[in-house]
């Protein structure tokens, strides 16, 4: 009979993990506390019937770069929509940046500095699957494309210091690329925050920002049928609370934040491992608001009605000192504020001339602020009428997100952990093969561990192929 293996949680990387598992042979079953699958890419009727919001993720940059879903094939096996405009980053004044999917018009539309934009971006775009290799995967491992890694390094050394404004001179560029580095929490300028943004700047320059049709569920649904297809099931409604619980498994496999892992560990887990796990930081958090709208945005910038992201928070100076307030444990007057209008590529989200919208502001850990006005406020001064068009609106604070949504975004924290270059270096402790836990047949799959946060499957493939070997499997195939 083959191996047994619970995999706690059915995110995105334990259903990666899931798959995995299953397709080598192995006996799988996924332990969900929620009655839904998916984790943070869960898509419920949250505000009215008919109308689908995204509980944490939205848009999904990965879904194209992740080699682990370019090997699941998930383009083919879900409608993905990629739209010509990655985002858009409205400025006081009615000025706005546009991040077309071609790097050209992009820097064409910036002005003066698009030259500039141009040249830091394109030779990124340009390696992009090279580099996509490296930053998704282990920082201790030596890169397969060195040149790549150095252009990408290079270029991640000047966004994340002083030097971060040495080659533009107006501020529609430095503000499209602070708007993508803040999808990280986290002072600017620093290394961890411009290395994230550089990557997510230019995958929405080279395969762009795809959104999945029906929501994020799709994706969480298109790995639990395959995984299904392949002898696995999923229970919903089971709350593992110890490692003790899983006694009866041959192998546990856990996509859960360090703070659970302490919690499940208990005495299993050794002193100097459960040390690290203490010290491993959690990073800030965020505010949500999920709209049902009665028509589209009327955003006074035509071009940002078709860009189903959009970064608000004004310029470069503006949003770096509102990240610095998060940060000092303040709620900013005007925060980060990432926008996604996810109907205007997808029209199955609401009902017919109706529209959803998704947002959320950067708050301290834990918080208990409401960013609904906040978010109103803001929107409206770049789309006069907004607030007319609010059907009913869902908030959920930073400290809502344990209980609502997933364990792992404890206190609002959407990267599971603080993510600096200390923290991914040590995620969560310093080693090759991070995945492996001290405890015999116990590994860890979550955005906890290599490589951070992110919907890319890639922490839960990598737990599940060191699982694999260290029992003398091999991997599979993951393909259609």
């Amino acid at each position: 009979m083959s191996d047994r293996v619970a995999v706690v949680g059915s995110g995105p990387n334990g259903l990666a993990a899931a798959v995995t598992l299953a397709r080598a042979g192995l006996q799988v079953e996924v332990l969900e506390r929620n009655d839904w699958v998916g984790g943070g890419a869960a898509t419920r009727e949250i505000t009215l019937p008919g109308f689908k919001h995204d509980l944490a993720s939205a848009v999904h940059p990965m879904a194209l770069a992740s080699p682990f879903f370019q090997a699941f094939e998930l383009s083919r096996r879900i409608d993905l929509v990629v739209p010509q405009v990655s985002f858009g980053h409205p400025l006081p004044g009615g000025r706005s940046g546009h991040g077309y999917r071609d790097l050209d018009r992009a820097a064409d539309a910036i002005g003066r500095d698009g030259k500039a934009y141009r040249s830091l971006l394109k030779p990124v775009v340009d390696r992009i699957d090279a580099i996509g290799e490296f930053t998704v995967d282990t920082l201790l491992r030596v890169p397969k494309h060195p040149i790549g890694t150095a252009i990408y390094g290079e270029r991640a050394l000047e966004l994340g210091t002083p030097l971060w404004g040495i080659r533009f001179r107006e501020e529609i560029a430095p503000a499209m690329l602070i708007g993508c580095a803040a999808h990280t929490i986290g002072r600017h300028p620093r290394l961890s925050m411009a290395g994230a943004g550089l990557m997510l700047s230019a995958t929405a320059h080279a395969a762009g920002w795809p959104v999945p049709v029906g929501g994020s569920q799709a994706i969480a649904d298109a790995l639990v049928a395959d995984l299904e297809g392949h002898g696995g099931r999923v229970r919903t409604g089971v709350e593992v609370t110890s490692l003790a619980e899983l006694d009866g498994y041959d192998a546990t496999l856990l996509d859960v934040s360090a703070p659970a892992l302490l919690r499940l560990g208990g005495d299993r887990l050794p002193d100097k491992y459960a040390a690290a796990l203490r010290r491993f930081k959690h990073g800030n958090g965020v505010s949500k608001v999920d709209m049902a709208l009665d028509g589209p945005i009327p955003w006074t910038d035509p071009v940002l009605r078709e860009a189903p992201t959009l970064h608000l928070g004004g310029t470069r100076e503006q949003i770096a000192a509102a990240e610095r307030e998060v940060s000092r444990g303040r709620i900013p007057e005007r925060p980060y504020l990432l926008v996604v209008q996810p109907s205007v590529a997808d029209a199955s989200r609401a009902p017919d001339g109706k529209h959803v919208l998704w947002a959320y502001g950067h708050v301290p850990y834990g918080s208990d602020v409401h960013i609904t006005q906040t978010a109103i406020t803001m929107i409206e001064q770049h789309a006069p009428g907004f607030r007319d068009l609010v059907l009913a609106s869902t908030a959920t604070r930073a400290v809502d997100f344990e209980h609502t949504v997933s364990a792992n975004f404890a206190g609002g924290d959407f990267s599971s952990g603080a993510v600096t270059m200390a923290q991914m270096l040590k995620r969560p402790v310093v080693s090759p093969t991070p995945w492996r836990t001290p405890v015999k047949g116990v590994y860890l799959g979550s955005g906890a561990t290599t490589p951070g946060p992110s919907v890319h499957g890639m922490a839960g493939w990598h737990a599940a192929r060191t699982l694999l070997a260290d029992r003398g499997l091999s991997a599979p195939d993951l393909g259609l």
